[in-house]
């Protein structure tokens, strides 16, 4: 059965002592922007009296009221004794709304400042609301994931220690401590879709689903989780495939493209390329480019092909395979498919196209032009991963050769 327990301002507290191990000893900057959220966590910090906090005070100049904002936190960090760092960007609107531009203007600014960890006052609403708008979007695992306690920014520590607080408890934190703080008048603004699903559509759902926050913010961490785990899952493809590591950076930006599921999708990587089709990642190697000329099969166990990134094995079999009396008669080539051809890997059924069954059989476009295909004459014998004609099988007691194609760079 869910809790019932309200918010108290000792969630901050417990909160931030909870997030304290992590910041001993590393310059703390907190994202000061005057708000109560922000006003709370500085407090918060200052009060465990952590030895090397500073605040930054980003003045985007949007509303007439910025100086003032920026006055009022020059007060509030003069009577906390934490030094403050203000600075003014201009936040350009092109291509993007004005949240989306003046957080990209924000977060640039504090890149440049000097710290270890930033600390960002994101709470428990704030989460809560970055799932809901990220899963009204359509949003992948990764989207709906949310915003991360911790996480990596130019190889620095951000961390938002106030995620799991509801709005309640930071308020009633702000009251006993008789803290002001300033309201940005933009945040009564309906157009904003964050602001709308606040005004609007929060209070109905805490109306129905008392805990619905906490709810969103649990499944936010269950698809954190699977996409930490999407993430071991490709470093291991790659690793199985020779290829290197992807830097963090690029091995998320990677997820990002394979999961949006395009069918165009592209992704060039040590050499190589992965690509994705009918909803599996393939692997294309850059150097498997060569012009590949036939070549005679005589019976050897293996037959070197680089033009086409592989070789062909040939394992000797009774009842199976492709009967040798066809490798003794001298007559069979390795060659790309022309167009047209066609094969009957089942006797039971007829023979079809070689455009179909590569399709059926799910490979992916680029491949079916550089796969090597067994002839006798302009008959087709055998394809990779559909097996060979039933005219050329070996049965009973015959010998056979079962041919194997492995990729090898």
């Amino acid at each position: 059965m869910a809790s019932s327990r309200k918010p108290r301002s000792a969630d901050v507290s417990a909160a931030v002592r909870r997030a304290l191990p992590e910041l001993q000893g590393k310059r703390v900057l907190v994202a000061l922007s005057g708000g109560v959220d922000s006003v709370v966590l500085l407090h918060a910090l200052r009060a465990e009296r952590h030895e090397a906090l500073r605040a930054a005070h980003i003045h985007h100049g949007l509303s007439p009221n910025a100086d003032r904002w920026a006055a009022f936190c020059r007060r509030l960090c003069k009577r906390l004794g934490v030094p403050l760092t203000v600075r003014r960007v201009r936040v350009a609107r092109k291509g993007e709304g004005p949240e989306a531009a003046a957080r990209a203007a924000r977060y640039a600014a504090l890149r440049k400042l000097p710290f270890d960890v930033l600390a960002l006052a994101h709470q428990l609403d704030d989460q809560a609301e970055t799932v809901l708008m990220s899963l009204l979007r359509g949003a992948g695992v990764r989207g709906a994931s949310g915003m991360r306690a911790r996480a990596k920014l130019d190889g620095r520590l951000l961390a938002r220690p106030l995620l799991d607080v509801a709005s309640e408890a930071i308020v009633a934190y702000a009251h006993e401590h008789d803290l002001r703080w300033i309201e940005d008048e933009s945040n009564r603004s309906e157009a904003l879709a964050r602001n709308f699903i606040r005004l609007r559509i929060a209070p109905l759902l805490a109306e129905r689903y008392p805990r619905w926050r906490e709810a969103l913010a649990r499944a936010a961490r269950h698809f954190a989780r699977s996409d930490a785990d999407a993430a071991q899952a490709l470093r291991a493809f790659l690793a199985a495939r020779g290829l290197r590591a992807p830097s963090e950076a690029k091995l998320v930006e990677m997820l990002k493209q394979l999961t949006a599921g395009g069918t165009r999708t592209r992704i060039a990587h040590d050499g190589a390329e992965l690509l994705l089709y009918r909803g599996t990642v393939h692997v294309r190697r850059q150097a498997a480019k060569g012009e590949f000329h036939p070549v005679a099969w005589r019976g050897e166990r293996k037959l070197a092909l680089p033009a086409l990134g592989g070789e062909l094995r040939f394992r000797k079999a009774r009842g199976a395979g492709i009967d040798a009396k066809w490798v003794e008669e001298g007559t069979l080539r390795v060659r790309l498919r022309s167009g047209g051809e066609r094969l009957q890997p089942d006797a039971r059924r007829p023979r079809r196209t070689l455009k179909n069954l590569l399709q059926e059989a799910g490979v992916p476009p680029w491949q079916r032009e550089r796969l090597p295909l067994l002839y006798r004459g302009d008959e087709l014998v055998w394809a990779p991963g559909l097996g060979i004609d039933a005219r050329y099988v070996s049965a009973g007691k015959r010998s056979g050769f079962v041919p194997e194609w492995r990729l090898t760079c």
